[in-house]
């Protein structure tokens, strides 16, 4: 009865945006021969009873396997926001005649209190609605798995000489309870290899709420190899503070599981932790948080101090937090300094604008440092990658998948 409930909004507001678009469908069409319009009437009413009964399938975790649920999810997503970017025109539409039937009773006019609707409002309507429709279906299909390796040299004017030309590859944001088959972390994995990188970072959200979801994909984690290491952390999805729980050791239990899939992965997992990596008698701090968010919906389980601890003496830092406004709130102005850290958690918002001199996102109206690499004029540097893996909307639009390369130089050679 609970779930009923939970759902009643949701459905209530995709019920309403039907109706209302619907009126378009009955405009731009309502002229067509009576076979072809109501065989299009009926497919439209079809097709949303298909979603609607989805959308009640998918809440029920025992149904459906995880990745089907939100799949189905990111259908439902794919068919309503077009049907609301197009009902704007409607609105729109509809308010002009209202304001004009107000107008003619003033007037005293014989017509009809509200005008006909305008046939090329409705049109524009259903353009406005098939242009995000066919995108975000190319997303899902195509752009969501077409990874983009991105390189960058990073200078560091106090790097040591032994860690010149260091190459760190990082991945962010699996999720990979939104996935099915392997195929994908597997294609991600050999490229990932194929760079031959000395170091490997994982920055968090490995799943999307329960640590079933990454138990599927642990052999394929374990061929993550690098001379120097593979080490990761949580992010805030890993906590499993997105669905409910029987009770709170189901949740402690599950928290532990995931934790076990990094140690059987072969990966590192540093938790308020840290690491010391030693070449040529020079050593390298690697230094490991817990999520730490400065939005108030995100947890704030990482200690710098903790983190730090032991590794004080040591010039040369990286650091791993998952969440970009940690940067901002704490990591910058600590007493330690960390030369560069590594986050993701944005996800580059899956969708935006990338060519080269101009990016922009949605996310950049949440997050100071969105994506890519940012510094301050200390020499501090932050990397944010845009994710592996998505969550909500199955796919991506104009911001593909990232595995990032970043190798460290020395400034005496730039």
């Amino acid at each position: 009865m609970s779930t009923i409930l939970q759902l009643i909004l949701p459905l209530g507001l995709l019920l309403a945006v039907d109706l209302y678009f619907f009126q378009i469908i009955r405009t731009v069409f309502g002229n067509q021969p009576d076979s072809l319009k109501f065989g299009i009437y009926i497919l439209y009413w079809i097709l949303n009873t298909l979603i609607i009964s989805g959308l009640f399938l998918s809440s029920d975790r025992s149904l459906l396997p995880n990745h089907t649920r939100y799949y189905i999810f990111s259908v439902m997503l794919v068919f309503f926001i077009p049907k609301l970017i197009g009902s704007i025109f409607l609105l729109g539409e509809d308010l002009f005649r209202f304001v004009s039937g107000i107008v003619g009773i003033f007037q005293g006019s014989d017509d009809t209190f509200l005008p006909a609707r305008r046939t090329f409002i409705s049109n524009a309507g259903i353009i406005a609605a098939g242009l995000p429709f066919v995108t975000m279906l190319y997303g899902m299909a195509r752009t969501g798995f077409a990874i983009s390796v991105k390189k960058k040299k990073v200078f560091f004017n106090d790097l040591p000489k032994a860690f010149d030309g260091l190459k760190i590859a990082q991945i962010s944001d699996l999720h990979s309870g939104s996935f099915g088959s392997v195929e994908f972390f597997e294609k991600a994995v050999a490229r990932i290899l194929d760079q031959q990188p000395d170091l490997i970072f994982f920055t968090g959200d490995l799943v999307n709420n329960e640590a079933i979801e990454a138990e599927r994909f642990v052999s394929t984690f374990q061929k993550l190899k690098a001379p120097l290491g593979v080490y990761s952390i949580l992010g805030n999805h890993d906590y499993g503070d997105y669905g409910p729980w029987p009770s709170p050791e189901a949740k402690a239990e599950n928290l532990q599981r995931l934790k076990n899939i990094h140690q059987d992965s072969g990966w590192k997992l540093l938790l308020n932790d840290n690491d010391i990596i030693e070449l040529n008698g020079e050593k390298l701090a690697i230094v490991g948080v817990e999520n730490w968010g400065a939005s108030k919906h995100f947890p704030k389980k990482g200690d710098l101090d903790k983190a730090v601890s032991g590794v004080e003496e040591i010039p040369f830092k990286l650091l791993l937090s998952h969440d970009p406004s940690h940067w901002d709130a704490q990591i910058k102005d600590h007493a330690q300094k960390f030369q560069l850290t590594f986050s993701g958690h944005t996800h580059g918002a899956q969708f935006g604008i990338e060519i080269p001199g101009f990016k922009w996102s949605p996310a950049k109206y949440i997050y100071k440092q969105w994506a890519g690499l940012y510094e301050e004029s200390d020499g501090q540097k932050i990397y944010v990658n845009r994710g592996l893996g998505f969550i909500g909307y199955m796919g991506r639009i104009g911001i593909p998948p990232e595995i990032t390369i970043l190798e460290l130089r020395s400034t005496e050679n730039s």
